[in-house]
């Protein structure tokens, strides 16, 4: 189903044994659930095919396979140690004010003291303050609401995984 022109990682992602491929699929997103069902339909004959496989999958995902997603993405403003990942996606908070930093903490335990689960946000391409300014938004949301919020969040951030993972040569 590949073809001469399919990407690099593409190509590996749809070959490599299954164990390898949920590795990486964990990586992009920590939900059991949309692991399987993206290697289910492998192999992908282009990225698109993959995204809109994730597409659908996050889609359907129960309250409990958001909540195992949600688990795997440090809080904003306090990346993973040794996780190159989620400290360039919060690229945006390196260089915050100490103020601002204070403040996101503070305001990211009163969400999670809300809603039971960490800030998510797709962090690629934000400011600190644009940041912030979100989680303040936010807080106030229904619950149902604020988890349809979180489940495009989280394909948003699975898209720009994914986008990686097919790249890397």
């Amino acid at each position: 189903m590949t073809s001469p022109s399919t990407p690099p990682g593409l190509a590996r992602f749809n070959t490599v044994e299954e164990h390898a491929a949920r590795a990486a699929l964990h990586e992009a997103c920590a939900s059991t659930a949309w692991g399987r069902r993206l290697l289910a339909a492998r192999p992908y004959a282009t990225p698109e095919d993959l995204y809109a496989a994730s597409d659908a999958a996050m889609a359907d995902l129960t309250v409990t396979d958001l909540e195992e997603a949600m688990a795997g993405h440090p809080p904003i403003g306090r990346p993973k140690t040794g996780d190159p990942t989620s400290a360039r996606e919060q690229r945006g908070m390196s260089g915050a004010s100490d103020a601002l930093k204070a403040e996101m903490l503070e305001l990211n335990l009163a969400y999670q003291e809300r809603f039971g689960h960490v800030f998510l946000i797709c962090a690629t391409g934000r400011t600190g303050e644009q940041m912030r300014d979100a989680v303040r938004e936010r807080i106030g949301n229904p619950p149902e609401r604020e988890r349809e919020i979180v489940r495009t969040e989280l394909g948003k951030i699975n898209r720009i995984r994914l986008a990686r993972l097919v790249e890397e040569d």
